[in-house]
């Protein structure tokens, strides 16, 4: 599902290159659990964008369902990262002035579905993590475990291939992870 072969990524800051990756070589099946583990620094977060189609910008190449993600413009890339992945960011990343369920609906209207359509979808999503009837109440209203799980649902309401969790998941209970990946694609 996913290969990265010789990734490498640098950063210039102040007339100077950084290196960041160096030839990342991994290949990772569908069905599997991957953790990406290191130091602060280490380029954990650089990787996790680049797997993520988040970053375009690196040497070598990457793989995803046999299509070469680092040839593709910058739309193909955007439609590929709407249908394929599930985000789940540390800090969540919830716009606050818009309701939970406007939040999770965010990537079915990038994926051009209407709004009349994203309601039904959206409440089963939330109804799934834990949080049925929370449709119209605000984030900053909630609690940070509930914040958590809008998160995940957000990551979730496609139904995407993956998901990148950036730490958030690790406080999680068995169940809600168990229904967390019976929402993903097979």
């Amino acid at each position: 599902m996913i290969n990265l072969s010789d990734v490498a990524k640098s950063y210039r800051q102040g007339g100077d290159d950084y290196q960041v990756l160096h030839d990342i070589n991994v290949t990772i099946s569908a069905g599997e659990f991957v953790a990406i583990m290191g130091p602060s620094g280490s380029g954990k977060s650089t990787l996790i964008n680049i797997i993520g189609f988040l970053d375009q910008h690196f040497d070598g190449s990457y793989v995803f369902d046999d299509v070469t993600v680092n040839k593709l413009n910058r739309k193909q890339h955007a439609k590929l990262r709407n249908q394929s992945v599930g985000f789940i960011f540390q800090n969540f990343k919830l716009i606050t002035n818009q309701s939970v369920g406007e939040n999770v609906g965010l990537p079915l209207l990038y994926a051009g579905m209407k709004r009349r359509d994203i309601f039904a979808r959206v409440n089963d999503v939330l109804a799934q993590v834990g949080l049925p009837n929370s449709y119209h109440k605000l984030p900053k209203n909630l609690s940070g475990g509930q914040q958590q799980r809008v998160a995940i649902a957000r990551s979730i309401v496609t139904r995407p291939n993956f998901l990148v969790a950036d730490e958030p998941t690790g406080a999680l209970d068995s169940p809600l992870q168990l229904k967390l990946w019976h929402c993903l694609k097979p």
